[in-house]
């Protein structure tokens, strides 16, 4: 069971704030290219494939095929890639041998059965294909620009798997971890669009603080933005890359 449950309120906040502009992609356009098959006709597996940006930016950026498979009919609703496939991670919908390699952003942390996962990305992956993971894992929090305005958000985080645990479970059928990357990207032009587009229900540990936490966050943010200058804001995730 995921963390949180993509409904119809959920999937529309989602849709709505957590889109990268094109310049905050650029930066995971390189690092993706470090590791990912990008000759053209190559398939690629975009695992929780939400509304479809990642799906939709590998296949211009590469011209590679992108099964995008989401089990959340709300997020397949808004998607803006054309062919998304319902799905779950632990039983995808495909043959055995049949990709050239997989993608995961945000996802790990929904998926409670991370044996039975790369179960499945094993059995599903040509031999040698990468598995690309992007995340932030816990104890690797830091580079979000969110959690100075919401500290108590960082508890969340504490709860989501370690790049430990995501190795241990995936070594346990044959993958090995060859990179470990912390990528910079642009999350919003200035603190205070940040704060104005800011929606609760988009975020799991935002989610999952109780009221009292969320409404002090909210507050620190926007006193924050209305004393910044306006500049982008940069937080940094981690790409996890397992073969």
């Amino acid at each position: 069971m995921a963390r949180i449950v993509y409904d119809d309120r959920t999937a529309a906040a989602f849709a709505a704030t957590r889109h990268l502009a094109p310049d905050g992609l650029a930066s995971w356009r390189a690092a993706v290219a470090r590791h990912l098959p990008t000759t053209a006709g190559a398939r690629v597996l975009d695992l929780g494939a939400g509304t479809g940006t990642w799906a939709t930016a590998f296949h211009a950026w590469y011209d590679v095929d992108v099964v995008a498979v989401e089990p959340s009919a709300a997020m397949r609703a808004r998607s803006g890639y054309p062919e998304m496939v319902g799905g779950r991670a632990e039983a995808l919908p495909l043959a055995a041998a049949s990709l050239d390699g997989a993608w995961l952003s945000t996802v790990i942390h929904h998926l409670p059965d991370l044996p039975a996962v790369a179960a499945e990305l094993r059995r599903t992956l040509r031999h040698g294909a990468p598995v690309l993971i992007r995340s932030v894992f816990a104890g690797r929090g830091g580079g979000i620009s969110l959690f100075r305005w919401f500290p108590e958000a960082l508890w969340v985080v504490e709860s989501y798997p370690s790049v430990a645990e995501v190795c241990a479970a995936f070594e346990g059928v044959g993958f090995a971890p060859v990179a470990l990357e912390p990528v910079p990207q642009v999350s919003a032009a200035s603190l205070r669009e940040a704060a104005d587009r800011l929606r609760r229900l988009a975020h799991t540990p935002l989610l999952l603080l109780d009221d009292a936490d969320y409404a002090r966050g909210v507050r620190r943010m926007r006193a924050a933005a209305g004393r910044t200058p306006d500049a982008p804001v940069v937080d940094t995730m981690d790409l996890l890359v397992l073969r």
